[in-house]
């Protein structure tokens, strides 16, 4: 199973993410939700870090990549972590034993 944890300020904006585990649903190198929740995650942080110019510290590994913004949060963050979510939960609705989605808020 893929779980995503969700980081949010009190205010409710997405300060980070991590992504761990698979969701075998199939063979690797053949499971397209695996590659679905990773192309999201991946152009999330590549998305703030390098069109943004935002600061975070990330961790990045075989089934796991971790991201927490370094600042406070803003409207463009904002708008690349929710747009994230929009298609995570999509592939979630698609593959419910495959994902599981949770939120922790600071």
């Amino acid at each position: 199973m893929i779980c995503i944890q969700i980081f949010s300020q009190a205010d409710g904006k997405v300060s980070g993410f991590s992504v761990t585990g698979h969701s075998g649903t199939a063979d690797r190198g053949k499971d397209i939700v695996c590659a679905g929740v990773s192309s999201l995650a991946q152009t999330a942080l590549l998305g703030i870090a390098e069109y943004l110019h935002r600061e975070v510290d990330y961790d990045v590994a075989s089934g796991k990549l971790i991201v927490r913004l370094k600042g406070v949060p803003d409207d463009l963050t904002e708008a690349i972590m929710q747009t994230m979510l929009l298609g995570l939960r999509e592939i979630q609705k698609i593959s419910p034993k495959a994902i599981h989605i949770s939120e922790q808020r600071r």
